[in-house]
């Protein structure tokens, strides 16, 4: 069997591949690569079965090199490691799982015998596993009144890259009501109220972005990938 490590970083690099080597003695090969798009490109050319993918890397970060390597081949097996546990990142990796496709998300932070568990459980075992304190940090930042759904999600999305209510109910199929219905929601959930006697009117979308940024429901990771998709609708859209 052979591994993928895409990983920026070259101490966490050859610390995942000490683990690899401990933890899966079904491995023949470790390759590394630097970054994204390096990692597109070797899992492209070496047919790798499973991958160790970070999540903020530039020029290409972990979620979207992760689509691409699952677009062509989707039965590849993906444990995302970060320092983080961003809304942004947990749903930026939940839209692009093929379907039956094993996957995890693990923090760096976790201990050596707990991420052999998970390296086995994901990349040997074919298991979808996201590492606990993942979950309990979720759980205490977000109550359920104050999660959003995936269409309000994708209304926030278009409302950060600069979208007029009309583009956005046309891009997401939406009617403008039901856009403007959104838009309400989304201020309730993001705690934007409305404006107070004796204090300057806020905008409330350049509001909502503010928090959304602040709450981690939004990073610029996740923007650089939502601009991206954009430029490919506008594209076909013009055409």
């Amino acid at each position: 069997m052979r591994i993928l490590v895409v990983e920026d970083d070259h101490f966490h690099a050859s610390f995942l591949q000490g683990v690899i080597a401990e933890a899966l003695p079904e491995v023949t090969e470790t390759l590394h690569a630097q970054d994204g798009l390096q990692g597109e490109a070797a899992a492209r050319a070496g047919h790798f079965e499973a991958i160790v993918m970070d999540l903020q890397m530039v020029p290409r970060n972990g979620v979207e090199a992760a689509r691409t390597i699952w677009r062509e081949r989707p039965r590849t097996r993906i444990l995302f490691w970060s320092n983080y546990s961003d809304e942004a990142y947990l749903r930026g990796v939940s839209e692009i799982v093929p379907a039956n496709s094993a996957y995890g998300y693990v923090l760096k932070t976790a201990s050596r015998e707990r991420l052999k568990l998970v390296l086995r459980a994901v990349l040997i075992d074919g298991q979808v596993m996201v590492d606990r304190e993942i979950q309990r940090l979720r759980r205490r930042s977000a109550s359920p009144r104050h999660v959003l759904s995936d269409s309000e999600y994708a209304v926030l999305l278009d409302l950060a890259l600069g979208l007029q209510d009309r583009l956005i109910a046309e891009r997401r199929g939406m009617s403008l009501r039901t856009i403007q219905n959104r838009l309400l929601t989304l201020y309730e959930k993001l705690g934007v109220s409305d404006d107070e006697p004796g204090v300057p009117a806020f905008n409330k979308r350049v509001r909502a972005l503010s928090r959304a940024i602040s709450t981690r429901t939004l990073n610029v990771e996740m923007l650089e990938t939502a601009q991206r998709d954009l430029d490919h609708w506008l594209s076909e859209r013009r055409d």
